[in-house]
């Protein structure tokens, strides 16, 4: 249902072309990775892992605390005599700790350039997912522009239909042909008139898909120009793989992928190297007991004011196997990274050849198609001055115009086959 209305919104919007936008197909590929979900999500995680790269610097900074603390008791409590006495006694402190890490087993550092890594493979995803949607918007934009001339060949075919249509009605006012000859021109003509609704359905069809892949609003007048360049040359395979294998983004984060889950191994492998720290405090405190005679406030803080600093050192020797575990994990992740990379590689080498492979088939149907057109255009032309002349009848009539409009459409089919799988070839070549 809420296609339908899309479809009927659309529709709408192509009535007035004229008036409408027209997007080239840079401008819709630009507009789809501004306003892409997915890319704007991959945007949000490479930020998250600039945020990692800050949180790891942060590790080397010290810790530094302040505290004060004001305790307060009441009744019964033991005395410097070793008897209990009812005592009512305040204590107050003040004093600040530092703690700063002097050798934390090499977790820091590991960590550190883990994170930078996973950013560089963030970085690579971000753009992968640009390409992916650079990818999609010309094959929808493809799509739009063969459907616009499917439909140029449905309305030819409604052209000459009308036209035959006219004529027998002609020679019905002569008396020359039977009424049944125009129903049958009629008939066809209705027929050729559900061919353009169909095709201008699929028309609108594929200017919904490539306006919903660029995110416009439904009520966005929308519709797309002529490629100047339609036309690009075949470029061979096993050069197009290599120049993929060193640019094609998606293959780039794979490969730092596989970088970052080594260094991760390096960093579970730090749980079995000593740790050092080092502390440093400063502070005082004030006590005061009820019946016995107490220094002032100042002058206890100034006499009870003490320093302190000292090291620690953490030796790993048993941690229930912990360590162990989780160098285990990360290298069985390593082994699941590097088979993505290698089934990334594989598909990306199939996706190449087979646009390949397709794009030489398409381009030999496309010249045979043009050559068929060009020979069912001239069988009709003499069809229809035979049919004028009355020297065919109208089968025969009729199967010469259905093998024109056939070829024409094998031709367009072809074109924009040929077309798409060779811009899919040059935009694994440019990346």
């Amino acid at each position: 249902m809420k296609r339908i209305l899309l479809l009927i919104t659309t529709a709408a919007a192509i009535a007035t072309t004229a008036a409408a936008r027209q997007w080239s197909l840079d401008d819709c590929i630009a507009y789809a990775i501004d306003h892409n979900i997915e890319v704007r999500q991959r945007i949000v995680s490479q930020q998250q892992g600039e945020l990692s790269v800050t949180e790891a610097k942060d590790q080397f900074l010290p810790q530094l605390s302040g505290y004060s603390s004001q305790n307060f008791n009441f009744g019964r409590a033991l005395t410097a005599d070793n008897t209990y006495a009812n005592r009512n006694t305040s204590s107050f402190s003040v004093g600040a700790s530092l703690s700063m890490p002097v050798f934390q087993g090499l977790r820091a550092i590991r960590n550190l350039e883990y994170s930078r890594i996973s950013l560089r493979a963030l970085v690579e995803r971000t753009e992968a997912a640009k390409e992916n949607v650079t990818l999609n918007v010309i094959g929808a934009y493809l799509q739009a522009l063969y459907a616009s001339e499917m439909l140029r060949v449905a309305n030819i075919n409604l052209a000459i239909s009308n036209d035959e249509l006219a004529r027998r009605r002609q020679l019905l006012e002569a008396g020359k042909i039977p009424e049944l000859d125009i129903f049958e021109a009629e008939s066809q003509v209705a027929r050729d008139e559900l061919s353009v609704v169909n095709a201008e359905n699929d028309s609108i069809l594929a200017l919904v898909d490539l306006s919903q892949l660029l995110n416009l609003p439904a009520s966005e007048e929308f519709s797309v120009l002529p490629l100047n360049n339609g036309r690009l040359p075949l470029l061979d395979p096993e050069e197009v793989f290599a120049n993929a294998m060193q640019n094609n983004h998606s293959i780039r984060a794979g490969r730092i992928e596989k970088e970052a889950a080594d260094k991760y191994i390096d960093v579970t492998r730090s749980g079995y190297i000593p740790t050092l720290s080092l502390s440093a405090g400063v502070g005082t405190n004030y006590y005061k007991t009820s019946g016995l005679d107490n220094e002032n406030f100042g002058a206890q803080m100034r006499h009870n004011f003490s320093k302190s600093i000292g090291f620690s050192l953490s030796v790993p020797i048993f941690d229930r196997f912990g360590t162990r575990n989780n160098i285990r994990r990360a290298k069985a992740q390593a082994a699941v990274t590097a088979l993505q990379f290698d089934d990334a590689r594989n598909n990306l080498y199939k996706a190449i050849t087979q646009a390949y492979t397709q794009a030489v088939g398409a381009e030999k149907k496309h010249s045979a198609a043009t050559h068929a057109t060009a020979s069912a255009q001239a069988a009709f032309e003499a069809m229809q001055v035979k049919y004028n002349n009355g020297r065919a009848n109208a089968t025969e009539f009729a199967k010469a115009k259905s093998d024109y409009t056939t070829a024409l459409a094998n031709e367009v089919q072809a074109k924009y086959e040929a077309m798409l799988r060779a811009r899919i070839l040059d935009f694994y070549n440019k990346q």
